[in-house]
């Protein structure tokens, strides 16, 4: 698929041949690259609709896509850092310019203001606590996150000092469609939660960020995460 997973399917048995169509029975598991632990999941068979309007048809289980989910999971792809200097490498690709400091965020925070007098650039890391669950739906699929946004500032020594951490639910929508023959995928935020999981400035209240941290996440995360969805780059041959 990529560097960071592997696909292994497989005939689950004989070809089944009838005059005007055959069946192919396959299961495919998708694995961290250089790494074949078996998923946390049981595949269940499925049927595909009887029609006869194209020459192939294609069908993925919701299976495929959990073994995808736990594969990128194990790899780390869900762990995504944001900071000046990787959005000012990646301005012509997948990030914008990325500049928030500490006095952006100490004016929405005291707390921060007062922890920080001096301004410093500052560096989010997030990341996946939990495998993401997928659902299917009948013309997409819903991805549950589960996961943390630590946010760092970065002195001039190029250490950092972490200020926050944010625990995050986000529920996503993905619609999947085959370009150039490769199976592809475009993600969508439906729903985004935030809660304070610990601070070094004090206690704040939340509601206060929401409105600056879903702007980056549409912004940088979702366009970095469209460049890792689970099947952005399968080939169909």
């Amino acid at each position: 698929v990529d560097d960071l997973a592997e696909v292994d399917y497989s005939l689950n048995g004989l070809p089944a041949v009838f005059p005007l169509f055959i069946d192919l029975d396959l299961k495919g598991i998708v694995y961290s690259s250089g790494n074949y632990t078996g998923p946390p999941y049981v595949s269940s068979p499925f049927t595909i609709p009887d029609q006869s309007d194209s020459m192939l048809y294609l069908a993925f289980s919701e299976y495929f896509f959990q073994t995808s989910s736990f594969a990128y999971y194990t790899a780390g792809a869900f762990n995504i850092t944001i900071a000046e200097e990787v959005s000012r490498r990646q301005r012509n690709g997948t990030c914008n310019y990325f500049n928030i400091s500490t006095e952006i965020f100490g004016s929405i925070i005291p707390e921060v203001a007062e922890y920080s007098v001096t301004p410093y650039p500052v560096m989010l890391k997030l990341m996946a606590t939990e495998i993401p669950i997928i659902s299917l739906q009948q013309d997409s699929f819903t991805v549950e996150i589960q996961g943390s946004m630590e946010v760092f500032a970065v002195l001039p020594d190029s250490t950092t000092q972490s200020l926050f951490t944010m625990n995050i639910t986000a529920n996503t929508s993905i619609a999947p469609n085959i370009f150039d023959q490769k199976l592809m995928g475009s993600l969508c935020l439906n729903r985004l939660q935030f809660s304070l999981a610990r601070s070094n400035v004090g206690f704040f209240e939340i509601s206060l960020l929401e409105n600056i941290l879903s702007y980056i996440i549409q912004t940088e995360v979702i366009p970095s995460a469209n460049g890792k969805t689970a099947f952005q780059s399968i080939a169909l041959k």
